[in-house]
């Protein structure tokens, strides 16, 4: 059984379809399971680096404390546009009364149970589309965290899809480099890597170091 998932830490969360099943089979799919995520994880978590490939993902992020989340009535109500996504996914929430603390776990069974049923009946498949479990790795050490941004930009050039992370659209690369705004922690990131100068060499070069914590990321 994995280690649940604790308020206020850092996390890497991966995992792949299930018997090596693509999990992603265009664009459309990978638009949706990232507006689900805003609706299911943006909601009680900073995220801090992310990466969609075919047939596995890896998210860098932290779970906020259990104050900072609040209850669910605020995390949907401050908006109409994301007032009228939680309505979409939960038709029979009531209005700004309604008071329920979510709990991290609980939030990613929903995100991949959600995307399972947008899927399946999308492709004309049955049962589940993820491998159980999904993986998780608390993160308390700063240079791990850095090299781990590293990784998951790199994890398309590591598998043959581009040669540079610059040129691949399904991760945070280019979002940490743009000046659009965004919910990803943008400017916590460059500041692991000092600026942007940085961030683009240490991308370049592969990282730090080859960090031994990272070679037992075999997922695809």
């Amino acid at each position: 059984m994995k280690a649940p998932i604790e308020y206020d830490h850092f996390y890497h969360i991966y995992n792949r379809g299930n018997n090596y099943e693509n999990i992603f089979q265009n664009n459309e799919d990978y638009n949706y399971f990232l507006e689900l995520y805003d609706i299911y994880i943006n909601t009680i978590a900073d995220t801090y680096a992310w990466c969609l490939l075919k047939n596995h993902f890896h998210i860098l992020l932290r779970i906020r404390s259990e104050e900072e989340i609040g209850y669910m009535n605020a995390a949907y109500a401050h908006s109409d546009e994301l007032d009228k996504k939680w309505k979409t996914f939960f038709p029979d929430m009531p209005g700004g009364d309604f008071q329920k603390k979510p709990k991290p776990s609980e939030q990613f069974q929903h995100l991949f149970g959600t995307y399972t049923k947008y899927f399946n009946k999308k492709y004309g498949r049955a049962g589940s589309l993820f491998t159980k479990n999904f993986h998780r790795i608390r993160i308390d050490d700063k240079r791990y965290l850095t090299n781990l941004i590293v990784y998951i930009h790199n994890n398309p050039v590591k598998h043959g899809f581009t040669g540079h992370a610059m040129d691949y659209p399904w991760s945070s690369y280019l979002t940490v480099t743009s000046t659009k705004n965004t919910k990803l922690k943008r400017e916590d990131v460059l500041d692991y890597f000092n600026d942007l100068e940085n961030f683009r060499y240490m991308h370049q070069t592969g990282g730090q170091d080859d960090d031994e914590q990272l070679q037992g990321l075999v997922v695809e």
